[in-house]
């Protein structure tokens, strides 16, 4: 995608842009990682999967885009690198709000949506992005212990053998430098979402954990009173990271809109 390899996993089975697509599109600082229990059961279950590290991200080339805007953009070369038409899309926190905005600027790119932690504004502590800014350990620290529920913080995961915590701080740390950075800020400078989500036409639900930090359940309401017809779940006793929290839970959800 404009000249860059980009790496994404297709769940398990060999990717079939002839079926359903489903892309799957992680939040700040993170990875197509998070979306594994996911991306395999649609995988086996007839729809063709990409779970994708955006530029900069994971293992894909590239600098990170520094607007949401720009990675929506993106989001539609993506979709025509692959020779993928139209796809459902799943994202999470800043992936949702990347979503959003490629729904509205690229309508006939998505067939529906499903927006998982996502809030109508995404403002981030002045704390964090001065964190971001200088390269330490202490918004690594902050998003771990903001975004993993309460009850699971020590344990009590349903993958036998995961700590989401350290798991979560992994992640975080092997960043390249000025990545966690420029996805804060371009979260924190997003001011647009609710206005794109009353350009969106395709059936849409907002997935919400009850304990989530981050992304508090009742601030999606402006969001999803924005966007049409869009149906709201909440997962009980999760935090920002439901579909690894709740991946039963979350992949239930998803199955009713993907």
């Amino acid at each position: 995608v404009d000249g860059q390899r980009i790496n994404a996993t297709t769940g398990g089975r060999p990717f079939d842009p002839s079926k359903p697509v489903v892309l799957f599109i992680h939040g700040a600082g993170f990875d197509r990682t998070c979306w594994t229990l996911q991306t395999r059961y649609f995988a086996h279950h007839g729809r063709a999967v990409l779970a994708v590290d955006l530029p900069g991200h994971g293992e894909s080339e590239g600098a990170p885009l520094s607007t949401i805007e720009a990675m929506a953009d993106w989001v539609s070369k993506l979709l025509d690198a692959a020779g993928v038409r139209q796809a459902a899309i799943v994202g999470h926190s800043m992936g949702a709000m990347i979503a959003v905005q490629t729904a509205a600027r690229h309508p006939d790119r998505v067939r529906t949506l499903a927006l998982c932690g996502v809030a109508a504004a995404m403002p981030v502590h002045p704390e964090m992005l001065e964190s971001a800014k200088a390269g330490t350990a202490k918004v690594r620290e902050l998003m771990t212990f903001w975004g993993v529920g309460r009850s699971l913080q020590l344990s009590g995961m349903s993958v036998p053998g995961l700590w989401l915590t350290r798991t979560a701080l992994a992640i975080l740390e092997r960043n390249r430098p000025g990545v966690i950075s420029n996805d804060l800020e371009a979260c924190n400078a997003h001011k647009t979402l609710v206005e794109a989500g009353k350009s969106v036409k395709c059936p849409s639900l907002l997935v919400l954990g009850d304990g989530d930090l981050m992304t508090p359940a009742r601030n999606a309401k402006a969001l999803a009173e924005a966007i049409a017809g869009s149906r709201s779940e909440i997962i009980g006793d999760s935090g920002h990271f439901m579909m690894i929290e709740r991946p039963d839970e979350t992949l239930a959800a998803l199955k009713t809109i993907v």
